[in-house]
């Protein structure tokens, strides 16, 4: 167990470095190669912070985790909207400017309905798993004409102050991109194994350390990026962020886990309690950020503490269950 836990908490730390450094490195080349920085802010770094989730539930499918790996996805959109947009709302009201962050809130919602429906039966097919990647693709491509349209976008000026504080060489660039994903791959197999023999221990589900502790740990590179863009005035990157996050998380990383290896048995608990609950924080997102008749979409203090404490209960629930669980109850 002691092993187990070290493999977890070393794995987390790496995790969340080498995102860090896998993301600048990839954004900096990209912006060297002349790309476009509203590209660069929608795509580069919106596949750079879901990069822990992607691997994490290759990783666990190739495993035979399951629910480790559904768990991943669903647990990180669940942390992104409760935790990370309602800590930081509760501390910066968050205003939505941007025409591209509208429209991909009601997308979001679409997604988010249709991973559940794929789910119903309690099984993802390989080809259901290929619908979502395919999905993810149309996704990349609609992004990219969005970027290339949307020059003068709220976001697109926010995008550019960060991209010449974080300017580095190309040969650093590169250096960090590679480097990057290479402990990307090495933490995450670490703390795939970490969680997994915890799991086994407690005897809990896999589903539940992966909608608890692995999801809490893949989501940290998006909690200090919203954050920090939150500190610094750019509001249309921190919501941007976790609502393609999000996005990224239902296609890509659902969608690659079921393609390694089609999920079956998957538990009743993810129909009955966890899609729900990414539903729910959904649909409250749309409601709070879109803005409608005419008005300027916003999450005021009081709609985070809303979505803060919807993520705590829901967690505290699913406490409540490991406590059982491990207590033979």
């Amino acid at each position: 167990m002691l092993l187990s836990l070290t493999a977890i908490i070393a794995g987390f730390a790496l995790l969340v470095w080498s995102a860090d450094r896998f993301v600048e490195g990839a954004a900096a080349t990209a912006n060297h190669m002349g790309m476009p920085p509203l590209l660069i802010g929608m795509v580069i770094v919106g596949f750079g912070t879901s990069a822990p989730e992607m691997v994490v539930s290759a990783i666990a499918a190739l495993d035979g985790s399951t629910g480790l790996a559904i768990g991943n996805a669903y647990g990180s959109n669940i942390a992104n909207t409760g935790l990370i947009l309602g800590m930081t709302a509760l501390f910066v009201p968050l205003a939505v400017h941007s025409k591209i962050v509208r429209k991909e809130l009601p997308l979001l919602l679409v997604i988010s309905c249709l991973t559940g429906a794929f789910l119903w039966n309690n099984d993802l097919a390989r080809w259901e798993a290929m619908v979502l990647l395919a999905g993810f693709f149309g996704l990349i491509i609609w992004t990219i004409i969005s970027a290339l349209r949307g020059s003068g976008d709220a976001v697109e000026s926010e995008i550019e102050q960060e991209l010449q504080e974080h300017d580095m060489p190309l040969g650093r660039a590169l250096f960090w991109l590679a480097a990057g994903l290479a402990l990307l791959l090495v933490s995450s197999r670490m703390l795939v194994w970490g969680a997994v023999n915890v799991a086994t221990a407690l005897g809990v589900s896999d589903l539940i350390i992966g909608l608890t502790i692995v999801a809490l740990g893949t989501s940290l590179p998006e909690l200090a990026a919203t954050v920090i863009a939150a500190r610094k005035g750019e509001h249309d990157i921190a919501i941007g962020n976790v609502v393609g996050s999000n996005m990224f998380n239902l296609l890509a990383v659902v969608g690659i886990a079921g393609a390694i290896a089609p999920l079956q048995n998957v538990p009743t608990e993810v129909i009955t309690r966890d899609w729900p609950m990414v539903v729910g924080l959904t649909v409250a997102l749309f409601v709070f950020a879109y803005g409608f008749r005419g008005r300027e979409g916003r999450i005021n203090r009081f709609e985070g503490a809303a979505l803060l404490l919807a993520y705590l209960g829901y967690n505290a629930y699913l406490i409540l269950e490991i406590t059982s669980a491990a207590s033979g109850g």
